[in-house]
């Protein structure tokens, strides 16, 4: 089992992946305080310990310090959470950690680094192609767009609107035969759609808040196609 001690602040981001938490082969431990991080990495001997750059007491270069510099504690992956500055970017680099994330912090950019130095795959849910029609808000701006595939997990959808890897969007559709599902997603992958003549892009996105009905309702339609 992989263990991952996560600053308390810094939780809440993670969770919106469930598929995190409920994996078998991970557990994740929260820490108030670095101190707090030192004593239950000694204890437990963490994978992975994700922590912010700037703490009270104790800062993340005194955490990786006291770390490398002990046989017993080192070979753990550390990933430091900053905002982003050159020189935050130069503390992070120096001070020993394995990645570094900027805020604000992007979910899906920060499990991807977790997964990474976990050596663990990020779960997939069963995709289908399905073309539906979907409508959505970014940063209080109306957008309309065709989905491509979709899974429980997120979708592929073509729209003639910008958006940006990290954005974030509200949208809502209907499958076929079932009421309407509404989630927060983020786009996670930016692509240009050539069967499209209106210049239309691809987005790749991940839910980021969806009810747990709404995915029980996509993979039953999933399940069933």
């Amino acid at each position: 089992m992989k263990k991952v001690i996560i600053s308390e602040d810094l939780i809440k981001i993670v969770q919106k992946d469930k598929s995190f938490f409920n994996r078998t082969d991970i557990r994740t431990i929260s820490a108030a305080t670095n101190e707090e991080i030192i004593a239950l990495h000694r204890t437990e001997k963490a994978d992975l310990i994700i922590t912010n750059l700037d703490m009270p007491e104790m800062n993340a270069e005194n955490l990786c310090a006291l770390i490398r510099n002990d046989d017993e504690l080192r070979s753990v992956s550390i990933i430091i959470v900053c905002p982003e500055t050159a020189a935050n970017l130069q503390r992070c680099i120096h001070c020993g950690a394995n990645a570094f994330v900027t805020t604000p912090v992007n979910h899906a950019v920060l499990l991807q680094e977790a997964y990474r130095l976990l050596h663990v795959t990020p779960r997939r849910s069963c995709r289908i192609d399905l073309k539906l029609k979907i409508e959505g808000t970014s940063k209080k701006n109306h957008f309309t767009g065709h989905t491509k595939n979709i899974s429980s997990a997120g979708m592929l959808f073509s729209s003639a609107a910008i958006f940006f890897e990290g954005d974030s969007i509200s949208c809502s559709f209907t499958l076929p035969g079932t009421t309407c599902i509404s989630a927060s997603a983020d786009i996670v992958r930016v692509l240009k759609d050539e069967n499209e003549p209106l210049a239309k892009h691809l987005y790749g996105v991940i839910f980021s808040d969806i009810s747990d009905n709404d995915i029980s309702e996509i993979n039953a339609f999933v399940e069933k196609h």
